[in-house]
């Protein structure tokens, strides 16, 4: 992997490269966007975004869990992804400390209806105890279900407020929460004008169609803008790291 900006390099370690520059506002923990699209913009093939991933992509995704204390997904992302537990290796646990995350990130999971496989893996065979965002008018045979298998947070009466959902997550001592999607759940945050950092992939793939893109919902009244810390290349995919400039 080399980087292209902002200083030419070859041979770059995504971690190093992703690393720093993360700190908690007062309210609510550092909230950063991890996506991958191709280049005409579509976020999955065959309903995955996995076709879309190569190896290059796999490593940056793996760097990336390694700075969040929580990883928020949306329940829809959760089912077609087929999400399982966090893993850390001692060597990840290590890393993880080094940049004061915990010892293994906790997955939070962002659903209205409470209405999941809490027979799956994740919830099963887990390495932390999920963490179920949901509301107060979910129903309770779902929400007393959620409970035997994980941490649930009700945040909003009929609908998730993640804004709510996240000074939450900053009460248990979440400094940092890494978003993997999809795209409803980007732009809840977005909405709620509390996206920090997007990390976006590149994938050199034309897919066509009429799929989402990274982020959906309502047009933001007033569009702010990046600022581009770095790009990284690696087999024709670009790896994009913006930030929300200083206030």
């Amino acid at each position: 992997m080399q980087r292209l900006l902002p200083d030419p390099s070859r041979d770059v370690d995504p971690v190093r490269q992703y690393a720093g520059g993360r700190a908690p506002h007062e309210d609510r923990p550092w909230v950063m966007l991890n996506m991958v699209t191709s280049v005409d913009g579509a976020v999955s093939v065959e309903g995955r975004s996995g076709g879309l991933a190569g190896d290059a992509d796999r490593e940056v995704f793996h760097a990336l869990r390694t700075f969040p204390d929580v990883i928020l997904v949306g329940s829809g992302t959760v089912r077609a992804e087929g999400y399982g537990p966090p893993r850390a290796s001692p060597a990840d646990s290590a890393m993880r400390e080094a940049h004061d995350a915990w010892p293994v990130a906790r997955i939070a999971i962002v659903t209205g209806s409470a209405s999941l496989d809490y027979g799956s893996a994740l919830f099963s065979e887990p390495t932390s105890r999920p963490l179920l965002v949901t509301t107060a008018n979910a129903p309770a045979d779902r929400i007393a279900q959620a409970a035997e298998v994980a941490d649930v947070a009700v945040a909003g009466e009929d609908s998730v407020d993640v804004s709510r959902a996240l000074s939450a997550l900053g009460e248990l001592g979440a400094r940092v929460v890494l978003c993997e999607g999809g795209p409803n759940l980007n732009g809840q945050l977005l909405a709620a004008d509390v996206v920090d950092e997007l990390c976006l992939t590149v994938s050199p793939l034309l897919v066509a169609g009429s799929g989402k893109r990274i982020v959906t919902g309502d047009a933001l009244e007033t569009p702010f803008g990046l600022e581009l810390v770095h790009v990284l290349e690696d087999d024709g995919s670009l790896f994009l790291r913006y930030r929300r400039p200083a206030d």
